[in-house]
């Protein structure tokens, strides 16, 4: 069989295959059981509290705290109430100690207003609503004070 018509039957076949049965199909995965792909934890080193690496730390933090809430973020009840809780208010912190470490006046507010914002999310009564609306675009305040 020509390798021309070998990669065209195959084509249409993942295609029908797709289109009749495969699309309709759902498959449930914990969040929990994926390994998390990278570590984005920025290495110490003699560019600590410059500004590219303060950065670096802080979008590190909100993108495994990320990973940590959407664990919570499936759940309902106390339990995922208070774990997300719990992960924002561990989130500013640890963003509250990566700002510390910075020498720029205008990442430092940024970095603060973070760490305010997810502390206002500890506290709330209802942490999801921030998790499904303003924590997608937090790491947005840095933009401009990363160079």
């Amino acid at each position: 069989m020509p390798q021309r018509r070998r990669t065209t039957l195959t084509t249409a076949l993942a295609a029908a295959l797709i289109a009749g049965g495969i699309a309709g199909c759902e498959i449930e995965v914990e969040p929990r059981s994926l390994p998390v792909p990278v570590s984005l934890r920025p290495v110490p080193s003699a560019s600590a509290g410059q500004p590219k690496y303060v950065c670096s730390a802080v979008y590190a933090i909100l993108t495994q705290g990320g990973l940590r809430l959407a664990e919570y973020a499936t759940g309902d009840g106390a339990e995922a109430r208070e774990g997300m809780q719990k992960t924002f208010a561990d989130m500013a912190g640890q963003i509250t100690t990566a700002g510390e470490q910075t020498t720029d006046a205008a990442q430092r507010q940024a970095v603060d207003a973070i760490a305010a914002d997810l502390n206002r999310a500890a506290a709330a009564d209802d942490p999801a609503v921030f998790l499904n609306g303003e924590f997608a675009t937090i790491g947005q305040k840095l933009d401009g004070t990363c160079t």
